[in-house]
């Protein structure tokens, strides 16, 4: 499945933190502070996302008080499962346009599933049957296990994933076992 280019491409990404000014400290950033580590990453999501694309957040969106103008910076129809710090903030992101807020997502592109968390799963529904796992928390700091990877700017390039990057390092890895 190729779908790059087409009208409505799909991305995820995870853990901007934007204006969390320590997450440049605590996950060696190469940002000067937070104005530049906001304004980077959202130029990098802005080159990578268009308007008509859809875009899986998986947590850890904004330490701001007021979300908003960061969010309405962003292209995309942004959907986000809740990260642990985004609890905080739960008010706020409610009040933005998401096309859902969920807490974990099972999401089904034709015959691919894709459970979609904050956290990293050791097993995900219908793993054994070839889903993918996509995370964030985790900041680049935990290896893959089977099809499941960090979805998170850290481990991207300050830049959200693709589908068809996800799909690509997935086509050989290990179909996990039945429990």
């Amino acid at each position: 499945m190729t779908t790059i280019g087409k009208k409505g491409d799909i991305w995820f990404t995870s853990d901007q933190h934007y204006s969390h000014a320590n997450v440049i400290r605590f996950c060696n950033r190469p940002f000067a502070d937070v104005e530049e580590m906001n304004e980077a990453l959202i130029s990098n999501y802005n080159e990578r996302v268009k308007p008509e694309d859809t875009v899986y957040h998986l947590g850890d969106f904004s330490f701001a008080r007021n979300p908003a103008p960061v969010f309405y910076r962003l292209n995309g129809n942004k959907n986000l499962v809740l990260g642990n710090h985004d609890w905080k903030r739960l008010g706020d992101l409610k009040k933005l346009p998401w096309g859902w807020i969920k807490d974990v997502y099972n999401l089904r592109i034709a015959d691919t599933k894709i459970w979609l968390a904050h956290f990293a799963h050791r097993s995900w529904p219908a793993g054994h049957r070839g889903a993918i796992h996509l995370y964030g928390h985790s900041h680049g700091n935990l290896p893959d296990l089977g099809r499941s990877t960090d979805a998170g700017v850290d481990a991207w390039d300050y830049k959200p994933v693709h589908l068809d990057e996800i799909l690509r390092m997935m086509k050989n890895r290990e179909v996990g076992k039945h429990h």
